[in-house]
């Protein structure tokens, strides 16, 4: 299967439930797991900014990993495994793991983060990367967070690579470069939406699918959305599409995960809301409104 076909679709990032000890809620993560799968995601993102794992000590990542894999290799499902620092050789040793571990299907590496290197230093380190990765890699491209923006002309030339297969676009909104770049993608490169609320844009501007956290409190909208645009159906997509970005801007009305966490909890599918500082629990006015959301959500015709 050629790259672009495997990142077809909706990958959920999957949070990491503590119990009330604090430890890894093995169960939960699991249950979750399942759960997205059988509501019609693609697949899972395991390690992504939504599972904390900047909190979670060497052991802790090995148990989500192998949560995850299993999973993913039980249902046949594709794996994106979150990967990479500010640095290129502390990147590509991490990425030299995944080696030993056949059911990645492709890493999520985030543009250097700041160090604010050059565009043509963000083109060596992802180029490197890809000679050298055991596995497909995902550009995160985020620059609120990594204060470093990428040009619609260099995620092109990288998508050229054969070990680059996409780039998780999150800039927090749709832009010039994103307009782009889908107007002249390369082949077997696909572009996944990275910010929630945007998803629907994204999709009848051309891209593949989503990387999206709040596809976890619901995920079957997200997988009808996709159809709908698919297949042409712009009343039922417009309808989904407003709808999904009001909860989804909702749930990231706090640091994320926060919000998805404690709606997670209300929903009785994982043992606490618990987060790991520095992130503090979100406030019950956030909760509240991204329940209602939810819950309006049930009206929209799917």
């Amino acid at each position: 299967m050629a790259q672009h076909e495997a990142l077809q679709g909706i990958f959920v990032p999957l949070v990491t439930p503590f119990t009330v000890t604090g430890h890894i809620a093995v169960d939960a993560l699991e249950s979750l797991a399942h759960r997205v799968l059988d509501d019609g995601a693609t697949g899972l993102v395991a390690l992504g900014t939504t599972g904390e794992p900047a909190t979670l000590d060497a052991d802790e990542r090995r148990t989500v990993l192998a949560v995850c894999a299993e999973v993913c290799r039980t249902r046949n499902a594709p794996l994106i495994v979150g990967a990479g620092d500010n640095n290129t050789r502390a990147t590509a040793t991490a990425l030299d793991a995944f080696a030993s571990h056949s059911e990645i299907t492709a890493a999520l590496v985030p543009v250097p983060y700041y160090t604010r290197p050059s565009e043509a230093g963000v083109r060596a380190h992802f180029t490197q990367l890809a000679a050298r990765s055991p596995v497909p890699v995902i550009i995160y491209h985020i620059p609120y967070r990594t204060a470093r923006s990428v040009s619609a002309d260099t995620l092109r030339e990288l998508g050229r690579l054969p070990g680059i297969a996409a780039v998780k676009y999150a800039t927090g909104g749709i832009d010039a470069d994103i307009i782009d770049l889908l107007g002249d993608l390369p082949t077997d490169f696909a572009v996944l939406a990275g910010d929630d609320q945007f998803l629907s844009p994204l999709l009848a501007l051309g891209a593949a699918g989503g990387i999206l956290a709040s596809a976890q409190l619901t995920t079957t909208p997200f997988v009808a959305l996709i159809a709908a645009w698919r297949n042409g159906n712009r009343a039922q997509a417009r309808r989904l599409g407003a709808a999904l970005a009001a909860m989804s801007a909702a749930a990231f009305s706090e640091p994320n995960p926060t919000v998805i966490k404690a709606v997670l909890h209300a929903q009785g599918r994982i043992p606490t809301p618990d987060v790991r500082l520095p992130l503090l629990p979100a406030c019950a006015d956030a909760v509240a409104r991204t329940g209602k959301l939810l819950a309006d959500l049930a009206e929209v015709q799917i």
